[in-house]
């Protein structure tokens, strides 16, 4: 009788289905926690290892202009990052109040998805300003006008950058209008691959205004 017990484990081990693994992001890290409109949201990858896009960051191709492959580098002085950069902005800049994850793409893009705590400011919106509005916004993100009008960039934020992906501009605008402003290039980081490269690794976003289709 033990014997056939002990013989019916062994079939049992081999046949049977394994436990899923679950799927992390780096050999240390399962998951990123950050907020987003007042809510904690846990970035983590899907955990279906079949899970395809099936969205429109299915194309591989788009007219150029506009939609042309991006420099890896928008400037010589601003780090260009990937998403275990992001992650570290996170979990650092984002979460003691000293950066901001910047969606740098129209509004209605930006509700329809986006990367969990990204805030948006699209291109455009500093693209049409005249120096006026420049000023409201650089103060909301924490630069200073000083008595005799000169601008102190100490404590202004951290601005992680990012768009559609390789194939979007739309990042490389909104910097190159800051820099035209004399935003810190030392406060200014490019995330090139963008919500396409985010979602390409199965990595959690956010819907902001859900779009009934009738």
């Amino acid at each position: 009788m033990k014997k056939l017990l002990l013989f019916s484990l062994i079939l049992s081990s081999l046949f049977s289905t394994p436990s899923p693994k679950t799927i992390i992001m780096t050999p240390d890290s399962s998951s990123v926690t950050t907020i987003d409109s007042g809510k904690e949201i846990k970035i983590i990858r899907v955990q279906d290892v079949s899970h395809k896009l099936v969205d429109d960051f299915t194309k591989t191709s788009r007219a150029c202009p506009p939609f042309c492959i991006q420099p890896t580098k928008v400037n010589p002085n601003i780090d260009t990052i990937a998403e275990l950069e992001v992650f570290k902005f996170m979990k650092n800049q984002i979460k003691n109040q000293k950066g901001i994850l910047v969606d740098a793409r129209l509004k209605s893009w930006f509700e329809l998805e986006t990367i969990p705590s990204a805030i948006n400011i699209s291109y455009r919106t500093l693209l049409n300003s005249n120096k006026q509005k420049i000023t409201r916004i650089f103060k909301l993100l924490g630069m200073k006008v000083e008595a005799n009008g000169e601008w102190n960039f100490n404590n202004a934020k951290e601005l992680t950058i990012f768009d559609n992906g390789v194939w979007c501009a739309q990042a490389n605008h909104l910097i190159k209008t800051l820099l035209k402003y004399h935003y810190p290039t030392s406060k200014l980081h490019y995330y090139r691959s963008g919500l396409q490269g985010w979602k390409l690794l199965g990595l959690t976003t956010v819907v902001h205004k859900e779009i009934i289709k009738d």
